[in-house]
């Protein structure tokens, strides 16, 4: 046992790339396609994509929604997990990088899972709830521009049906987070939101560091 989390020293990595996940071979063609792309740091780590895989398989979920889908290796991963019946709603605004998206869906046979809605996300999510998609949800992942951290979230915690879980990433953001001297505009936002997050009676939450930090928010029913 171990009372803090163990450091990911490099060899610890090549270890957990190992042995810690099955990473299907569709996920690893298309996270070496978007190797070298323009914002590849945005793509999530494999060992993130397999969590939130195991999350929506754990929770039996039918309906997901993601924020932010850069070239679609995290809504890929959720789109195998899900059943034949499950659907993912994935939004963004950039049409270059979601056309690799797309290949990579239609390569492993997942398009039929993926509804993509381009545009603004703020606008797309008041949309969805226009549509009567209220507590529809039983899944959503944000990753998107840190600015806007606490609007999707709120949203997502009206799309969510009770006892639906919504998981925002970059919470430590390269570490920034604790360092008082870094106090640009992306940093503060999640600040911001991690601090407000312990009182907010409407969900049950914490925060994992895998990746860049994922923090998991269930609504209570």
């Amino acid at each position: 046992m171990s009372t803090t989390t163990t450091p990911l020293t490099p060899d610890l990595a090549v270890y957990l790339a190992q042995v810690g996940y099955q990473e299907a071979p569709e996920l690893a063609a298309l996270r070496a396609r978007t190797k070298g792309m323009s914002g590849s740091l945005m793509q999530v780590a494999p060992e993130q994509g397999a969590l939130l895989a195991m999350l929506v398989r754990l929770m039996e979920a039918r309906r997901c929604l993601e924020i932010g889908v850069y070239t679609g290796y995290s809504s890929l991963a959720v789109a195998l997990a899900l059943p034949p019946e499950g659907r993912i709603t994935a939004i963004d605004r950039h049409e270059e990088w979601t056309d690799v998206a797309r290949d990579a869906w239609t390569a492993a046979g997942m398009a039929q899972k993926v509804e993509l809605r381009l545009g603004d996300a703020l606008g797309e999510l008041q949309a969805l709830i226009e549509r009567g998609r209220e507590g529809y949800y039983d899944f959503a992942f944000i990753d998107a521009d840190k600015v806007n951290h606490r609007a999707y979230y709120e949203a997502c915690l009206r799309l969510l049906r009770p006892g639906g879980v919504v998981a925002i990433d970059n919470v430590l953001w390269h570490g920034k987070v604790a360092d008082p001297a870094v106090d640009d505009a992306d940093t503060t936002a999640i600040r911001a939101f991690n601090a407000f997050l312990p009182d907010d009676r409407r969900v049950d939450f914490c925060m994992i560091p895998v990746g860049d930090g994922l923090t998991l928010a269930r609504k209570k029913p």
